[in-house]
């Protein structure tokens, strides 16, 4: 009888432990997930009419749908979805060519670059000196001797 009382206890703790359900504080890591072409304004604002369909594809990068309906339209998505807020950031960005294959228009999420962004000069380079110590600056330390490795390899003659 006892033994009957005992196996009778543990299945009813067991087939109780297998419903709980997982506490609210323990949650499973969620990874971040891009979908898409990533552009920004940067790459956008490069874009000027009368361009090849070549010029755009290095700009922009192959489009993520061509349509075999609209071949003159392609199609540039981007979803970003946050793995620990849920949170979903989407954008559309098509670019239009005429019938000389040349670019048209464009229209989406991203802004068109004005005429001052594009008549403005930019500077993309700079100089950055990597030998010369300033004023006031720290000397770098001597190297130490070998490390335990070095010094056990030595020792055992290798």
């Amino acid at each position: 009888m006892l033994s009957y009382r005992t196996l009778l206890i543990s299945l009813l703790c067991a087939s109780l432990a297998a419903c709980t359900a997982v506490p609210n504080y323990f949650n499973a890591y969620k990874i971040d997930v891009q979908q898409g072409n990533v552009l920004t304004q940067e790459m956008v604002a490069q874009l000027k009419p009368g361009q090849s369909r070549d010029q755009v594809r290095f700009v922009l990068g192959t489009p993520l749908i061509t349509d075999m309906f609209h071949q003159q339209r392609w199609d540039y998505v981007y979803r970003y979805l946050d793995g620990q807020t849920g949170s979903v950031e989407q954008r559309k960005f098509s670019v239009y060519f005429d019938k000389d294959n040349l670019l048209e228009r464009v229209a989406g999420d991203v802004e068109v670059a004005t005429v001052a962004d594009l008549t403005a000069p930019s500077s993309r380079t700079r100089v950055v000196d990597l030998g010369s110590l300033g004023e006031g600056s720290v000397p770098m330390p001597e190297p130490e001797g070998p490390g335990f490795f070095s010094r056990m390899r030595s020792w055992v003659g290798l």
